[in-house]
């Protein structure tokens, strides 16, 4: 996955969460729903945006961007912030 890649996948993540918040507010989920698919969402979001960081990096430092992998979200969620 490229840069260009990752950045279209964070915008669609964000766009479900809205959906998900909008959904909630017309009563079509139950806030425990909402909740639990935010949750994932988030932690997709953060994989996205981990995963940017780590290309990006590797190309601030002459690197192959491409050797950068997605982490385990239990591994990107432990992170402090």
């Amino acid at each position: 996955m490229d840069d260009k890649q990752i950045l279209t996948r964070i915008r669609e993540l964000v766009d479900d969460e809205h959906q998900l918040r909008e959904r909630l507010r017309r009563g079509e989920i139950t806030s425990a729903e909402e909740q639990a698919r935010l949750r994932h969402l988030e932690e997709s979001l953060d994989q996205c945006w981990d995963l940017l960081r780590q290309r990006r990096a590797r190309a601030e430092f002459r690197e192959d961007p491409d050797t950068a992998a997605a982490r385990p979200a239990e591994e990107v969620e432990g992170y402090w912030q």
